[in-house]
């Protein structure tokens, strides 16, 4: 793990919100819709037919349009060294699995709501109040491969298609965004929002641990980097406004942690792989200093992981 493949942030991803009208979200998506069911029904030929006829430009196409839902709520953090730093982690480890080939893209966005999100087709974010509660590369890695595997397993695609909002086989690949196939985009989009909103099955979140600590191991990191994380997250106070939205969409952290414990068995042969502080917090502390984590309100002691916060304050 001392060398990592070269990683060139795509600065294309910047640009991804531009096709989303809706304004900033309550709570980082955790609005909904307001109780009102998205009508889908002009889109729908046959839901059950249509899983498995998804091409893989059909699913990038999908996956732009669900990507564009969370940039146009937040943006990414205006750090491009720190947007590199969390690409290298998150395409590396997406290298260790079924679907190395995606054209993979991470990103930091600029919340202080702690969360993580992926989108079809590769697009995985983490937001910065998540990340400032790490202490290691592994827990960033593990967090990352725990998004990477709902991509591989397509796990958006299947709620999407469960739901019957979408028609995953309505001709998207090589759709123009204007016309009547923006209208077409526009409702996808409003079919992501919900989901993002509502979450995944707890199956799923279930599913994403046990082989997000797989990937970490394969990548070369200490497996415990995501329970690590859980651990931090469960210690926190549950009435803190930060962690609102990740308990409405995912199963409580001690819970998650009780269930990723039957995977370990196999895994304690790789349980001394690095743990990778020092880089990670290296990388976090010129962020800190760069102004990427600037927050009114926001004190460094209460928002990194104790481990973190140290390190900083050392130097200052």
């Amino acid at each position: 793990m001392n060398r990592l493949p070269k990683y060139v942030f795509i600065a294309a991803l910047l640009g991804l919100a531009g096709n989303v009208g809706a304004g900033p979200l309550d709570g980082l998506l955790g609005g909904g819709s307001g109780g009102k069911e998205i009508d889908l029904g002009g889109l729908l030929k046959s839901a059950r037919e249509a899983f498995g006829e998804v091409k893989p430009e059909q699913e990038r196409t999908i996956g732009r349009e669900a990507a564009a839902v969370l940039l146009g709520a937040v943006p990414l953090v205006k750090d491009e060294a720190l947007q590199r730093y969390v690409n290298r982690i998150g395409y590396w480890v997406a290298l260790q699995s079924e679907r190395p080939k995606l054209d993979w893209r991470f990103g930091v966005l600029d919340s202080m709501d702690i969360n993580a999100f992926a989108s079809p087709g590769g697009y995985v974010f983490i937001t910065k109040g998540l990340l400032l509660r790490m202490g290691s590369e592994a827990e960033l890695a593990g967090v990352l491969a725990h998004e990477i595997a709902h991509v591989v397993e397509r796990h958006h695609l299947k709620a999407v298609q469960k739901g019957a909002r979408l028609d995953l086989a309505v001709g998207l690949a090589g759709t123009q965004m204007e016309g009547g196939d923006r209208e077409k985009l526009d409702k996808i989009a409003g079919g992501f929002k919900e989901l993002y909103s509502r979450g995944l099955d707890k199956e799923d979140e279930h599913a994403a641990d046990r082989q997000g600590v797989v990937l970490a191991a394969r990548a070369g990191y200490d497996p415990y980097g995501l329970p690590a994380t859980l651990q931090t997250l469960g210690a926190m106070n549950p009435k803190d406004g930060a962690l609102a939205f990740l308990f409405k969409t995912h199963p409580a952290p001690g819970q998650r942690l009780d269930l990723i414990d039957a995977v370990f068995a196999p895994l304690e042969a790789y349980a001394n792989q690095p743990a990778v502080k020092e880089r990670f917090l290296r990388e976090v502390t010129a962020a800190q200093k760069r102004g990427a984590f600037e927050d009114p309100g926001f004190r460094l002691n209460a928002a990194v992981s104790p481990a973190a916060a140290r390190y900083l304050h050392r130097h200052d």
